[in-house]
């Protein structure tokens, strides 16, 4: 798979994937993510991308035509499956959008900022609007972040254990059950006793119990 990132902050963004399971995806080169700044994209003084809003009003709007230029630049190089903007009115992200987007080649992210982008690009440029959850960031960079760790670990190959990805939480429109390890007591508190018992189905029984005791009780919505 192949992330390319359009931002005016790239070195906002570099750290996450620099580090842990993003990292080690990268090195396994099972996938690419590549950084564009929006101001190599733009002819104006001063690098400008931003502009005052027609109409008046408070917060600057990143302009179309270095938007324009830089997708137009990478579609010559190859086909992109998805063009998505992080915007906080976009369709929310959840595990069954992680796990559509997860089968993807390529894709573009284009991070919004200050009051956001050009209504004309989200128009004619963008095929996928994406938000994080109904509050406003700074800018799309950390969303973007946030949805690139979601994606990426559901790659085959990047997770040591792919198991462990399919029984998250939200894989099954459940609530993961308790999990507990060593000490099997601590100060009182025992471990269930089922865990330690060696049979699986019965273990297997009790998790599937406990998922759904838990999202009755805290995500009802989600049943």
């Amino acid at each position: 798979m192949r992330i390319d990132i359009i931002t005016v902050l790239p070195e906002l963004l570099k750290s996450p994937f620099e580090a842990s399971i993003l990292k080690r995806s990268i090195e396994k080169g099972l996938v690419e993510v590549h950084f564009h700044n929006l101001r190599d994209y733009t002819d104006k003084s001063y690098n400008q991308v931003d502009d005052y809003q027609f109409g008046g009003g408070a917060g600057m709007v990143l302009m179309i035509e270095p938007i324009d230029k830089c997708i137009t630049s990478l579609k010559a190089e190859r086909d992109y499956d998805e063009v998505i903007y992080m915007t906080p009115d976009g369709e929310t992200l959840n595990q069954k959008m992680a796990n559509s987007l997860s089968l993807l080649d390529n894709v573009i992210i284009l991070c919004g900022h200050y009051k956001g982008v050009d209504q004309r690009v989200r128009e004619a440029l963008i095929t996928k609007e994406i938000s994080v959850g109904d509050y406003v960031l700074s800018g799309g960079e950390l969303g973007a972040a946030i949805l690139c760790d979601a994606v990426i670990r559901l790659i085959p190959g990047v997770l040591n254990n792919e198991t462990s990805a399919l029984t998250d939480t939200f894989q099954d429109n459940l609530l993961a059950p308790p999990v507990y390890t060593r000490p099997a007591e601590y100060k009182g508190m025992k471990v269930p006793d089922v865990l330690l018992s060696g049979n699986f189905p019965k273990i297997e029984q009790w998790r599937e119990e406990q998922a759904q005791k838990r999202t009755e009780k805290l995500r009802p919505d989600l049943l």
